[in-house]
């Protein structure tokens, strides 16, 4: 049975959303003009965490751990790329990701901050019974 009715039907949304945005960053990467071995594995791992938030976005309270790993690696790839400098050449583009990147970790915390209600009033359920 799945629990992501005990999640809200928004975070689910969100958490597709999160995965079709990591999904079309991740395969754009990929199949550009003229891509790296770096650019492809960067990519490789975008599309990755893809997987992740669709498979969290199916049952987001039991999942819900592995989106740690989500905010730490949007986190850290905003923080990476604003220390080493955004080109003239794409700096909207790369704006527009990194600051959607943003607001998908802001989310991601929101919710992983606020679900401890979710799992306390599951543990308090099981002790009742």
């Amino acid at each position: 049975m799945s629990g992501n009715n005990d999640a809200g039907r928004g975070w689910v949304w969100f958490f597709w959303l999160a995965a079709i945005f990591n999904f079309a960053i991740g395969a754009a990467a990929m199949l550009g003009p003229t891509p790296t071995v770096d650019t492809r594995l960067v990519a490789v791992l975008v599309f990755a965490f893809g997987i992740i938030y669709a498979v969290t976005a199916r049952d987001p309270n039991r999942y819900a751990s592995v989106l740690w790993a989500g905010v730490f690696g949007k986190v850290a790839v905003v923080a990476l790329m604003v220390a080493a400098g955004l080109d003239d050449e794409s700096y909207g583009t790369t704006a527009i990701v990194l600051a959607l990147d943003l607001l998908f970790a802001f989310g991601f915390l929101i919710f992983l901050l606020t679900r401890s209600d979710v799992e306390d009033a599951a543990s308090a359920s099981i002790t009742q019974e």
